[in-house]
């Protein structure tokens, strides 16, 4: 007897939309076909529905240990299976940093029973940490190492070329990078205006960016490894990136897809405060340009909560940082609905690719004896973001009183339902990946 057979819906399979009935036993997908004979202990009806596979959010900030009051392992995971997302790479920029093995030990035990998603954790690499960072071959639930070439939210930086380069030269995971001059920014420091968050994107231009990825991408590129850019904002580095691709890799976020300057700090203030910055609309078009053209690899939420009592200090007080894990899919498939991408590639930036930049083992298809991981969504349904039904500690969004077309209405994850119709379902179960 089965656990689970998913019917009626479209399943993503192949590269297509196909009409086939998966079935579901011990967490795997161990059948799939036109109809399944087979009993079940349950039966999921996705008619007029589409089952994608689980959608993995490559960026999340879920700030445990540290500033629990913000955010924390349950509560991020609750937000990421609310928005259809299954797994999560969660970032170390935490208080202690995950910067050594039982900081990173630490993490896995919090993570254990707590979190409603499979996840996965980056491990924070510092000046000092080359040793840490040669025994991660094997480490269970490592996802890759991240590296703040430019100072952001916590302690982690590592900004000298020659330390930048020693992180590529003892590592044997993919380097994901925070890609802002250190240097720069802090020449340019004197460009911050008190009570001024336009001038956020003034003291971090182009060129702070710029300028750290052309060093990233020579130092990957000399020593044959990977490095993925996060969170890619300017024109300059699309073009750039679009030629240095193979084991240069990277992340837009919806954010800098759905937002520019100055419209997004004239209606929300510190509230649309990130690093790297939301900038004017050329660097806008030109990540649409990338998006069309299959240049970027993945779309990452950067999910980084903080409180309202926070973002509403004077600038430039306020922290940088917005909760995007429970939006992410809303907001894509909203720009899908606007032909703005296809659904192909959704699956390509969400599910395929980050399997195989980071080699993640079992995810990203919908494939006999794979996880039973799936995103359901309903591409035509009409909803509006509210701040109330935010699952994240910060209770707020963005997006808050945005209305899209589309969202997430299941989040199946290890073959149980974890979310339906917007409710959190049972027991948070989620394991840690497998790479």
């Amino acid at each position: 007897m089965l656990d689970l057979i998913i019917k009626n819906g479209d399943c993503f399979i192949s590269g297509k939309l196909q009409k086939k009935e998966i079935g579901i036993l011990n967490g795997k997908i161990t059948k799939i076909d036109d109809t399944i004979k087979e009993s079940s202990k349950d039966i999921f009806d996705a008619n007029r529905l589409i089952v994608l596979p689980g959608c993995i959010d490559t960026q999340v900030h879920f700030r445990e240990p540290g500033s629990t009051d913000t955010e924390d392992l349950n509560s991020g995971s609750k937000a990421a299976v609310a928005g259809g997302i299954t797994g999560v790479f969660e970032m170390p920029n935490t208080n202690p940093p995950t910067a050594n093995e039982k900081e990173f030990q630490k993490k896995l035990n919090l993570a254990k029973n707590r979190m409603f998603c499979n996840y996965a954790f980056y491990f924070g690499a510092t000046p000092t940490n080359q040793s840490e960072l040669s025994k991660l071959k094997n480490f269970e639930g490592c996802c890759g190492v991240k590296l703040f070439a430019g100072s952001s939210t916590g302690n982690l930086l590592v900004h000298k070329e020659e330390d930048i380069e020693k992180v590529f030269k003892y590592t044997s995971k993919v380097v994901a990078v925070h890609s802002e001059d250190e240097d720069i920014l802090n020449q340019r420091k004197k460009l911050r205006e008190t009570g001024n968050v336009l001038s956020h994107p003034i003291w971090r231009n182009e060129e702070t960016a710029m300028s750290s990825t052309r060093r990233i991408v020579k130092i990957a590129k000399r020593l044959n490894k990977k490095a993925h850019i996060l969170h890619v904002t300017t024109k300059e580095e699309v073009d750039f990136l679009s030629q240095h691709k193979g084991n240069i890799t990277f992340e837009i976020t919806p954010q800098h897809l759905t937002m520019y300057s100055p419209d997004c700090y004239q209606k929300l203030g510190t509230y649309a405060q990130m690093n790297p910055p939301i900038r004017e609309k050329s660097h806008y078009d030109r990540l649409w340009y990338a998006v069309r053209n299959d240049y970027n690899d993945t779309i990452g939420s950067d999910h980084a909560p903080h409180l309202k009592v926070n973002k509403d200090k004077e600038y430039p007080s306020s922290p940088s940082g917005m909760p995007g894990v429970q939006t992410l899919l809303p907001v894509m498939l909203h720009h899908i609905n606007h032909g703005k991408l296809k659904l192909k590639q959704l699956v390509n930036f969400l599910c395929e690719n980050p399997v195989k930049i980071f080699g993640i083992k079992n995810k990203g298809y919908i494939k006999e004896d794979f996880d039973a991981d799936f995103t359901i969504i309903d591409i035509e349904k009409k909803i509006e973001i509210k701040n109330e039904n935010i699952q994240s500690k910060c209770k707020w969004s963005p997006f808050n009183g945005y209305k899209f077309n589309g969202t997430p209405v299941a989040t199946i994850v290890n073959g149980e339902i974890k979310m339906k119709n917007g409710e959190i379902l049972g027991e948070p179960l989620g394991k840690p990946m497998l790479f």
